[in-house]
């Protein structure tokens, strides 16, 4: 899952997960802010489509423990968090590191069951349910609805889909409205990057179990550790800065409309690079909840606050 947020982003007041190098610095400032919403997306979903291919070496719970593990290394040398802090404090970062490797695992789960696109497409409702519950709004009733029959629309037409594997996606999209609402108290009581770190830790710990009792130690094999990192990095840790380099330049309504075409993102993931093939009407059931998030984000005021969304 990504940082990124329906009608916005993660705090624009937060600095990267990196300190960039003036080359480096100068490069992503040449890059226009959407071209990089657009290649954070780009990297996350095809990582999620490489993560799939591991499923055969590692299984799915193996694979969400690597990514979260080495993400959460990589995060924790760059911030260098403090573990001083109090209960509530420490409650909320607990909290945000167990939805979080809830939401991995379960999406993981439906990704080892049913269709890329499709699974992140019902995982979306999440961050969409949120944002149109939390307007007044009537015509968010309207792309509420849509969104519903896109979903419906996936899981009944031509086939429908592994039944399992569509409650997996629901899970995680609960997991990823929750991951919202802890995400907000972790950003206030946080600075920087320092509770995302401490979380995805305490995260990657939670998921450490159910990866290691579906791989043992085929996790410890030098090409799945490999893989691995090769997975937090284009999953999480380059989607994360480039977001992140992205919301300094543009404003969050902008950047949750963009965000908005993960679900098509990760349909073309999957034919690309799985040769995952959707019917007619599953393409439409994507384009419903893309349009349907486009609405219900694009049409917010400038002034809404920001909701942060994390993902897969």
């Amino acid at each position: 899952m990504h940082v990124a947020q329906i009608g916005s982003g993660a705090s624009s007041g937060r600095r990267p997960l990196f300190s960039w190098g003036q080359a480096p610095a100068r490069a992503l400032g040449a890059i226009p802010p959407p071209m990089l919403v657009l290649l954070g997306v780009v990297s996350l979903q095809v990582g999620a489509a490489f993560a799939k291919q591991l499923f055969t070496m590692a299984g799915a719970s193996g694979v969400v423990a690597l990514r979260l593990t080495f993400a959460a290394l990589i995060l924790l040398a760059v911030w260098r968090p403090s573990l001083r802090m109090d209960r509530r404090t420490l409650a909320v970062v607990a909290g945000y590191g167990a939805v979080l490797a809830g939401m991995n695992v379960c999406i993981y789960q439906a990704f080892e069951r049913i269709p890329l696109g499709a699974a992140v497409t019902i995982e979306f409702l999440g961050p969409l349910v949120v944002a149109v519950v939390g307007s007044r709004r009537k015509l968010d009733l309207v792309w509420a609805a849509l969104a519903g029959l896109g979903v419906f629309l996936l899981a009944r037409v031509e086939g429908g889909l592994d039944p399992v594997g569509v409650g997996f996606a629901l899970a995680a999209g609960a997991m990823w409205a929750g991951y919202i609402l802890v995400g907000a108290k972790l950003g206030s009581r946080t600075t920087g990057g320092s509770g995302l770190a401490l979380g995805m830790a305490f995260g990657a710990l939670v998921a450490a179990p159910f990866g290691i009792a579906e791989a043992g130690t085929a996790l410890l094999h030098p090409a799945v550790l490999v893989a691995g990192l090769v997975v937090a990095l284009m999953s999480s840790v380059i989607p994360y800065s480039l977001e992140l380099e992205a919301l300094r330049r543009m404003p969050p309504r902008v950047f949750g409309v963009l965000m908005s075409l993960e679900p098509a993102v990760a349909a073309l993931a999957g034919l690309l690079v799985l040769g995952e093939l959707l019917g007619t009407w599953q393409w439409v059931a994507i384009a419903c909840v893309v349009i349907a998030s486009v609405g219900a984000v694009g049409m917010t005021k400038s002034g809404t606050k920001p909701e942060d969304t994390g993902a897969n």
